[in-house]
């Protein structure tokens, strides 16, 4: 059973978190949901599409201009609200690595703290274990947040995401967060090239025999792209491809911006894996 806050999921159950960027310059959707009218229309948009979680940002990952924690805070916390008023039962996710965000966003309802950037600040998982919020630990090699890799390297890439992602869950789990509340995610780009993220994802089965959940967040990165030889807004496909072996392999919630695609995509997973029955079964049977 995985609990989300106020959201209990059983093991095969594939969830969508649906990513709404409060951002002016997101990689993929160049601030198309900045202004917090389009956010808001967006969260809609993607609970009718089938979303589990809605996952809000207000820091781009890549670098770029520098925002404080105060506007951060003023990004994503008035949406948390909204939604969460509008979505009573809806599990809301704020994507941020600052412990000040972490404590101002539950305030407001939100009941993940998505942590893309490894622990960088170790007091957002005590946030999440005063509070009673789930924790999402994602490998990022290390690094400082918002700083892209250079020149990275790993005896075995597999290796490191198992010891830092489980490692940072363990940690969490001490300092009071639920253990079934707590996901590891490989973090695809995040502190690797194109060659570690394809790697992680075909030994992926590595991460979910730990016995903690696992989320992936593939869409349309650059490791797709690269992979494809395809710009940002021509990924689809390979994301979409990406999925359904991560699916197949074991992972559980899959962090999107295509929400329709992505539920068709698992929904067929499902179905091939025998947890899921066909919408229709009429074909022969006539």
């Amino acid at each position: 059973m995985l609990k989300l806050g106020r959201g209990e999921f059983g093991d095969d159950q594939l969830l969508i978190m649906a990513i709404v960027n409060r951002t002016p310059d997101s990689f993929y959707d160049k601030g198309a949901t900045f202004d917090f009218g389009d956010a808001l229309r967006r969260v809609h948009e993607v609970v009718r599409e089938g979303a589990d979680i809605v996952d809000i940002g207000g820091v781009k990952a890549a670098p770029g201009a520098a925002v404080g924690v105060g506007e951060e805070i003023d990004r994503t916390v008035p949406l948390v609200a909204a939604v969460r008023a509008e979505f009573p039962d809806l599990v809301i996710s704020v994507d941020t690595w600052r412990h000040e965000v972490g404590e101002a966003a539950h305030d407001a309802g939100a009941d993940v703290f998505n942590d893309a950037w490894g622990g960088w600040d170790p007091r957002l998982a005590e946030v999440a274990g005063r509070r009673g919020a789930a924790l999402i630990c994602t490998h990022a090699g290390g690094v400082e947040p918002r700083t892209r890799p250079h020149r990275v390297t790993y005896d075995d890439v597999m290796a490191d995401v198992l010891s830092r992602t489980t490692g940072e869950a363990e940690r969490a789990v001490s300092v009071g967060v639920d253990r079934r509340s707590v996901l590891i995610d490989p973090g695809h780009d995040f502190g690797k090239n194109t060659r570690h993220s394809l790697e992680v994802t075909r030994r992926l089965g590595e991460m979910v025999d730990t016995g903690w959940p696992v989320l992936v967040s593939l869409s349309n990165k650059d490791f797709v792209g690269e992979t494809l030889d395809r710009p940002v807004g021509e990924r689809l496909i390979g994301t979409l491809a990406a999925t359904s072996v991560s699916a197949w392999l074991g992972a559980r919630v899959f962090r999107v911006h295509n929400v329709a695609e992505t539920r068709q995509t698992l929904d067929m997973v499902a179905a091939i894996r025998g947890t899921r029955p066909p919408a229709r079964n009429v074909r022969g049977l006539a």
